[in-house]
């Protein structure tokens, strides 16, 4: 029989591994599971992906990427004029009122970089990324605590169910933030 040319295969692998991990958490997440929701032969999912960790590592990038994209759709953030503070906020209430899935599979995959080594450098890559962006808008240091603090926040909402209260990420943030010096 010949082989099926299908360039998309990969790509839907990766979507059906952020579907079943939506679905059913971390716990659910085999090439067998992935296969099956992405209709395509087990041997596929373990042809691009060796291992559940390469699985996850692709996860957490495409995750990691739809943050970045919500980041530069904003624009504001490189806006030296732009009150950070009141941008950041604005940004995580746009993500937390998002598809609530997608934001839950990118914090249940980035904890999971705990246990699991290969997720740890994904799982860096946003937090560096996006200090990186801050940076120019204020110190390394200080963009680092940001984006701390921005992860904190995101977290309480998530476990606790409490809803996001943007006000209070601003003045939090804006806390963080020297003031301009005269």
């Amino acid at each position: 029989m010949p082989r099926r040319h299908d360039p998309d295969r990969r790509q839907r692998i990766i979507d059906a591994a952020i579907r079943v991990v939506g679905k059913k958490g971390l716990a659910g997440l085999s090439h067998r599971t992935v296969a099956a929701e992405a209709d395509v032969p087990l041997g596929s999912t373990t042809y691009h992906f060796t291992t559940l960790d390469d699985l996850m590592v692709a996860a957490l990038r495409q995750a990691n990427e739809g943050f970045a994209r919500l980041v530069a759709q904003r624009g504001s953030l490189t806006n030296t004029h732009a009150d950070l503070p009141a941008e950041l906020a604005a940004l995580m209430g746009e993500w937390l009122a998002g598809d609530r899935t997608g934001v839950e599979l990118e914090y249940e995959l980035y904890l999971a970089a705990l246990r699991r080594p290969p997720l740890r450098p994904v799982a860096a890559e946003w937090a560096q990324d996006l200090a990186d962006l801050l940076t120019p808008r204020t110190d390394p240091t200080t963009a680092r605590a940001l984006v701390a603090l921005m992860d904190g926040i995101c977290l309480q909402v998530l476990l606790t169910d409490v809803p996001y209260d943007e006000e209070y990420a601003r003045e939090a943030l804006a806390r963080l933030i020297p003031p301009a010096s005269p």
